[in-house]
């Protein structure tokens, strides 16, 4: 008796939970191969990026290289930080990117709030970038998670069933014969093998890309300390 015959005389509870956990299997499986391709995109990007930004000489050309690394989260950390910075040198004054004066951070008497430290005011909008950064990358990563802890229950609950069944044949045969116990055992088994299989890799990938958003962090808070030093002899030239 191989495993499709075991699943086909299956009774409907236990068909049930194959195919939940037949689903979830799927779905893990899915958000980890697009997972994996946006990481290593975003790694290969990042790469690319941090070449161009360590070699040039003009940060606005940087800026606009930069728009071929949508992928890369250092990128968008890099943007941000050079719409800050531009705002900066020219004083606030023809930049697209300046706030509306209704917008401007204002104090208690309704003046306009100036920024004493510029280089904190950088370093807010880096910080803020990257945990906006670090949010997307986590995203759908609990669905993992869920799966890794969930589906072996999902499982253990087909095989409670299916020993209920054996029972219930051994009671109706008034023996405990293999062959009347055999079909509900067989049962119970399966769900078990299927929760398993649908949670280990969910819980692989979930440790795996948990540690990749992580590294991922280190180097967006490597290459923020990097850009401030930029930014700070930029000021100070500015002045």
């Amino acid at each position: 008796m191989n495993a499709v015959s075991l699943v086909l005389q299956s009774g409907l509870v236990a068909k049930g939970v194959l195919l939940i956990l037949l689903g979830s299997s799927l779905m893990s499986w899915t958000l980890i191969f697009m997972k994996f391709g946006l990481f290593r995109r975003g790694q290969r990007e990042s790469a690319q990026f941090l070449q161009i930004f360590r070699s040039a000489k003009n940060l606005t050309t940087v800026f606009e290289e930069s728009k071929r690394f949508a992928k890369s989260p250092i990128v968008s950390i890099f943007q941000e930080g050079y719409r800050e910075l531009s705002l900066l040198v020219k004083g606030g004054q023809g930049s697209v990117n300046q706030w509306p004066a209704a917008h401007e951070p204002k104090t208690a008497a309704g003046e306009i709030l100036v920024y004493k430290d510029p280089i904190e005011l950088i370093s807010r909008t880096l910080r803020h970038a990257s945990m906006k950064e670090v949010a997307r990358q986590e995203r759908n990563l609990i669905f993992l998670a869920t799966t890794g802890n969930v589906t072996p229950f999902v499982g253990l609950f087909g095989t409670v069933w299916g020993i209920m069944g054996a029972f219930a044949s051994i009671g109706q045969a008034g023996s405990a014969n293999l062959g009347a116990v055999a079909p509900g055992v067989a049962e119970a088994l399966i769900t078990t093998a299927a929760g398993l299989g649908a949670a280990i890799p969910a819980v692989i990938a979930y440790n795996y890309f948990l540690n990749r958003v992580r590294r991922q962090a280190t180097e967006m808070e490597m290459f923020g300390l990097e850009f401030l030093t930029l930014a700070e002899r930029i000021l100070a030239r500015s002045r």
